[in-house]
């Protein structure tokens, strides 16, 4: 330990008239926004003007409905055990509807018969990997 005053960390009383006078010059001559308050309009014209804003990614083979799939042959695969499972479209169709999803569909073939089994909700099952161009 050392015998030093809690004073040496507190400035001096013509530190502090300096500081003090440095805050009042500081002020931001335009305050910033509050939480709540709205984005001023300029803001959303730049980003209605950024030529990124008209890219929309194409959905993925997972997101896709049976009904838009144009495979007749669906696949999916695990990416933990290397277990591959096939099933034709209108077999899929029959089975959980036109409308069902091919994630949905296909990560419940692959737990139906799942071979990696540990006793934990976090660990169980298959991890899908989806064919679909």
């Amino acid at each position: 330990m050392t015998d030093r005053p809690a004073s040496w960390r507190m400035p001096n009383p013509t530190q502090m008239d300096k500081m003090a006078a440095a805050v009042g010059r500081s002020v931001p001559t335009k305050p910033g926004l509050a939480p709540d308050a709205d984005l001023p309009p300029e803001y959303w014209q730049a980003l209605l003007e950024d030529p990124r804003a008209e890219t929309r990614s194409a959905p993925s083979g997972a997101t896709l409905r049976l009904s838009q799939i144009n495979q007749h042959v669906l696949r999916v695969g695990c990416r933990r055990c290397a277990r591959l499972v096939e099933i034709q479209k209108a077999d899929a169709a029959r089975l959980y509807g036109p409308d069902a999803v091919w994630k949905d569909v296909g990560q419940r073939l692959l737990d139906n018969n799942c071979t990696q089994r540990t006793g934990r909700h976090e660990e169980d099952g298959c991890w899908p990997s989806y064919d679909v161009p």
